[in-house]
């Protein structure tokens, strides 16, 4: 099946030009994580994730809703080759928040994308610090984003993403070039869903992005992060409170997900 390209242009409010140039490349990159947020809900919910093309289209194209990386990077790797980019699909090992002694699965999913005789990183579905424009991947200089300044830097047999975030340069994750397939991503897309000890099973997680903005939701505690200043955060401590926050900031429709209030209510109570 086929991606509905005016359905996904209508989503992220894109109208500009559908050839495989850079500039479509950087645009549709740009709109993508203002319009679709980065969410956990069905795995919070216990529901299942999906990532065949009907149901990624429904949920976040039709739906109002967002989703998780794979959820958001399927679907854009789906867009990008029906505008006749050519895309290799990739994985990574997260190494955000992780120490560096640890070392972790491939739980990430990234794309690489020719544009203009050039190789560029494309993400749009790393949560706060998901790229809003593609990176280049020739390039080791710091490259700009209209968020944090993001570097490539080479370590062994592998690349490490980082953001400078608060001045600090922070490793997000770290990526290969091994060939990857739709099934790879099914098995991470599995573990972050349904392993009990996943950050997505265990707490609610929201993300959305808009130009020097970047608004966040980690159970019951939303902030604001704005680019070279202040983080504001507060917390929310009733269902219609996180209900608003999901609705009014995130963007998401709510309507048709059965049992989220009684999971609301919990969260509301989390200590602060």
């Amino acid at each position: 099946m086929s991606i509905d390209l005016d359905a996904y242009c209508r989503r992220i409010a894109y109208t500009g030009e559908r050839a495989p140039t850079l500039a479509t490349l950087c645009e549709l990159h740009r709109l993508h994580p203002q319009a679709l947020v980065f969410e956990n809900l069905d795995t919070l919910l216990n529901r299942p994730v999906k990532l065949d093309t009907a149901s990624l289209e429904e949920k976040l194209v039709n739906g109002g809703r967002g989703g998780c990386c794979f959820e958001h990077n399927v679907l854009f790797d789906h867009v990008l080759r029906g505008l006749g980019f050519t895309v290799k699909e990739g994985t990574a090992r997260v190494r955000w928040n992780v120490p560096v002694s640890v070392k972790t699965p491939r739980t990430h999913c990234v794309l690489f994308v020719d544009a203009e005789g050039e190789e560029y990183l494309a993400d749009a579905g790393f949560g706060g610090n998901a790229l809003s424009v593609p990176l280049k991947l020739s390039s080791r200089e710091v490259q700009k984003t209209p968020h944090e300044d993001f570097r490539l830097v080479d370590e062994d047999d592998c690349v490490v993403q980082d953001a400078r975030i608060n001045g600090v340069w922070t490793p997000l994750y770290a990526y290969d070039f091994a060939k990857t397939h739709l099934v790879d991503y099914e098995m991470g897309n599995w573990l972050t869903s349904t392993h009990p000890q996943s950050m997505f099973v265990n707490g609610l997680l929201a993300a959305r992005a808009e130009p020097g903005t970047c608004y966040t939701l980690r159970d019951n505690r939303p902030a604001v992060h704005t680019i070279n200043g202040a983080t504001r955060r507060q917390t929310s401590g009733s269902v219609g409170e996180l209900r608003d926050a999901l609705t009014d900031v995130f963007k998401l429709r709510l309507d048709q997900i059965d049992g989220l209030d009684p999971v609301l209510a919990q969260l509301a109570a989390r200590p602060s």
